[in-house]
């Protein structure tokens, strides 16, 4: 008898440490194993992380797909946040073209097979893109600055052209400007009901992917819009500095930066292997695969989900993809260290800076024009908006990457008003280093606009460490 009671305070004691054990594994105040390469029968069922979550260091896979920006579901932003006594004036946008072709072939390979034709039961899929095609179609007479008359408005290759917009690229751009819709329209009231022409300022580049990206955000933005009331200006240069491009101290910056690029690559004997390696296998010299850009097409690749190319001597495979792809983030960050490229993107960026706190100053003076401005452009004209405006960590842009200003007026201060920059939908105002302090004294959610105009008319010059008080003198100093 006595033993039979032993035997059950055991059994009951032993249940209890093990109802303890489980409780504080699932309430996580004791760690459950997670020993990589394990199997055990007793192990939990793993749960797969999050395919957003940031990997804990550089993973050269993860960063290639944040640049697909493949569209999926709707992604959330912190565009058009403020306290409600703000109201919002302006708006800038700056974008990145959608994803597109090649502008570069790998030789001696099979040309890519993609369809660049707008179909609606293929992925990926937007629910105004038959309208946006059928709204596109209706556009053949529209008055836009030459040369961009004579652009198609909308991709429509069986065979993609090398740098053709995609079917991807429309529908991240339809994404973009339903998004935008949903917050300045809807929520904020930004343009009129009856808004006109003048409400609006849109520019693009003489390329035919980045005139249809601007569309297509457009279209996703006002749906069914008058093309009477559109019109889109060209911009010859992808810096977008219009009269002000002649730039000598610039170019200087520009051939410094190129240099520290090739030293670096000098360096890194991982990748001239690689190179190498990948051009035996298309038989051709390595300088010549390395002249052909081939990271661009592996990108293509990759994006698309398509099978890297292979001859009779081989294959170029994904660990070629990640020795390329890992140097381009290490070039970038060395980039941000040496600071060459810093001076290369004050100078660039300065013109459609000052064109955008000029817009923003008239705004401010009660003006109603051009208070949504648009500009569809290229990642060598957000790049050097990035750094010059201090955004350090900030990723390169990925295909219809955007980047946002926000003006906002105190209505209990009518008097003041602030700025918000948004990057990819996430704020990066603080992040500025025309902000940087404001934030240490202040605790407003925003920016003053003083500071940005400030950084723009003088800060710019004094981080070039030059006299000069003005772009042209900046431009024109003499030596490095």
């Amino acid at each position: 008898m006595l033993f039979r009671n032993r035997f059950l305070l055991l059994l009951a004691l032993a249940a209890l440490l093990a109802f303890v054990s489980l409780s504080l594994q699932f309430f996580h105040l004791i760690p459950v194993s997670t020993a990589k390469n394990e199997v055990s029968s007793k192990s939990r069922k793993r749960i797969m992380p999050d395919p957003v979550t940031e990997p804990p260091v550089m993973d050269p896979v993860y960063e290639a797909r944040l640049y697909c920006n493949i569209p999926s579901v709707a992604e959330r932003s912190m565009e058009g946040h403020a306290p409600h006594h703000f109201k919002l004036v302006s708006v800038h946008v700056f974008i990145r073209h959608g994803d597109r072709y090649p502008l570069y072939a790998i030789p001696k390979t099979k040309r890519l097979e993609i369809d660049c034709t707008l179909v609606a039961n293929r992925k990926p899929y937007h629910p105004k893109l038959e309208a946006f095609v059928s709204h596109m179609a209706k556009g053949s007479g529209a008055s836009f600055e030459s040369p961009l008359h004579s652009l198609p408005l909308y991709p429509s290759h069986l065979l993609c052209e090398m740098g053709e917009l995609t079917q991807t690229g429309v529908v991240q751009h339809l994404q973009n400007g339903q998004l935008l819709r949903d917050i300045y329209l809807k929520k904020h009231k930004l343009l009129p009901t009856d808004w006109s022409a003048d409400h609006l300022y849109l520019e693009t580049t003489g390329k035919s992917r980045t005139l249809q990206s601007g569309l297509a955000l457009l279209y996703g933005f006002l749906p069914d819009f008058d093309w009477k009331k559109v019109y889109f200006r060209h911009q010859p240069s992808a810096l977008f500095c219009s009269g002000n491009c002649y730039c000598p101290m610039r170019n200087q910056y520009l051939e410094k930066e190129q240099r520290r690029q090739y030293l670096l690559r000098l360096k890194n004997s991982q990748l001239e292997r690689t190179y190498g390696e990948m051009a035996k296998i298309v038989d051709i010299p390595t300088k010549q695969l390395r002249a052909a850009n081939p990271i661009d097409s592996m990108l293509c690749h990759f994006c698309h989900n398509i099978s890297f190319p292979c001859t009779g001597n081989g294959c170029i495979a994904m660990e070629h993809f990640k020795v390329i792809k890992t140097h381009q983030i290490e070039d970038e960050r060395e980039r941000r260290e040496k600071k060459l490229y810093l001076g290369y993107a004050l100078l660039g960026a300065h013109p459609i800076l000052n064109q955008t706190i000029s817009r923003m100053q008239r705004a401010v003076e009660g003006r109603k024009e051009e208070i949504f401005a648009l500009y569809s452009a290229h990642d060598v004209t957000l790049s050097p908006i990035l750094s010059a405006l201090g955004l350090a960590e900030a990723r390169f842009p990925r295909f219809a990457a955007r980047l946002i200003f926000e003006l906002w007026q105190d209505r209990e201060k009518p008097s003041e008003h602030s700025v918000r920059i948004l990057y990819n939908g996430v704020d990066v105002t603080f992040h500025t280093s025309f902000c940087q302090e404001h934030r240490k004294h202040s605790h407003k959610p925003m920016c003053p606009l003083e500071n940005l105009v400030h950084f723009v008319k003088k800060d710019m010059f004094a981080a070039l460490g030059s006299s000069g008080t003005n772009y042209y003198e900046a431009c024109h100093k003499e030596g490095f």
